[in-house]
């Protein structure tokens, strides 16, 4: 948590009340950020909604550092958006329409492959069903709040470059009038042990990185498909420069969408430009670039509320996941807690 901007509360944690600082219940110094990724780490809206709509209810959360293991209480009372990222928001649906009607801000990233094939997706629904639920949750917030993400993109003996093109090209033709904004990712593999770990054990034939040539090729290819989607194209992370084939350096949490989205947000407006300063935009930009993520990430500074090795969709390039069996062995101790009526602050006990 490398953030230093946000504001601190006092916080009763048997409440989630803010209380000033000496009042006689036992209180815990929590941070309070304006925007809430949830989350990077794991797929909540697929398999936590439970859990976010309860701590919602109660005002805060607790989130576990993956790296000293301290826990940090984050309140929610200064949050004007978060940022749901999913691969099968549909369980959600149900929570989505309270949230939007009690009038909870938020933004989509949906990322929605086809690696069907090669099976490296193996516990989210078929890709029709996947279609079907990015134009259906379109209608429920917008098309402006929803962006489609195409995460990782990687080339195998079975993935070429033309085939993969061809893939995207299948989906974006379905989904292209559901939303604005299509994000791009190259993997990483070489960077990651942990992805190159999680690939090892796949067995799968060949999954490898673009070289700087096949990148610019499947930009090309990229760019003239969105002839007919005309979306704007983001690349996240990327070092390489695909400008001229219409897709820019990204952002997935977007300075810009925020503005536009959200623009009658007063509280949030202030936080992006502050009044009576002098920064410019783009300054402004750089000064909210969020510390935590890649050098070359552009996104707004948002504290995650997730929690590593908590997803069972199995991704086989996942890098948020050490093992699937630890993974399938926290959700099933949720799910236990669920039951017997236990919530806990943090997304595992």
């Amino acid at each position: 948590m490398k953030w230093k901007g946000w504001d601190h509360v006092w916080l009763d944690p048997e409440t989630g009340a803010v209380r000033l600082h000496g009042s006689p219940a036992p209180l815990v110094d929590a941070i309070a950020p304006v925007i809430v990724s949830a989350s990077r780490s794991t797929d909540i809206p697929a398999l936590y909604g439970d859990w976010f709509i309860e701590r919602l209810k109660r005002g805060y959360v607790t989130w576990k550092s993956p790296f000293d293991g301290r826990i940090v209480p984050i309140s929610f009372i200064n949050t004007r958006v978060f940022v749901f990222w999913s691969k099968n928001p549909r369980p959600f649906f149900s929570s989505l329409a309270d949230l939007t009607r009690d009038g909870q801000q938020c933004l989509f990233l949906f990322t929605l492959n086809d690696y069907t094939r090669e099976d490296l997706e193996p516990g989210i629904p078929s890709l029709e069903e996947r279609i079907r639920t990015f134009s259906e949750l379109s209608s429920l917030i917008g098309q402006g709040r929803l962006t489609w993400r195409f995460d990782p993109l990687l080339l195998s003996d079975s993935v070429t470059i033309d085939e993969l093109l061809e893939r995207i090209g299948s989906i974006g033709d379905q989904i292209a009038r559901f939303t604005e904004r299509l994000v791009i990712s190259f993997i990483d593999i070489a960077r990651y042990p942990r992805v190159q770990r999680n690939l090892a054990k796949c067995e799968h034939s060949g999954i490898r990185e673009f070289s700087a040539v096949e990148m610019r090729q499947f930009a090309s290819g990229l760019s003239q498909l969105n002839e007919d989607w005309g979306l704007e194209i983001l690349a996240c992370g990327e070092g390489s420069d695909l400008t001229e084939f219409g897709i820019a350096h990204g952002a997935c949490i977007s300075f810009d969408q925020l503005a536009r989205e959200f623009s009658s947000d007063q509280y949030l407006m202030d936080f992006l430009l502050p009044p009576r300063e002098s920064a410019s935009r783009e300054r402004r930009k750089r000064e909210l670039k969020d510390p935590g993520q890649r050098g070359r990430c552009r996104c707004v500074v948002s504290k995650d509320i997730g929690c590593y090795s908590t997803c069972i969709h199995g991704c086989r390039y996942c890098y948020a996941t050490s093992s699937s069996s630890r993974a399938e062995k926290n959700y099933r101790n949720y799910c236990e807690d669920k039951g017997r009526g236990i919530i806990h602050p943090g997304i595992i006990g």
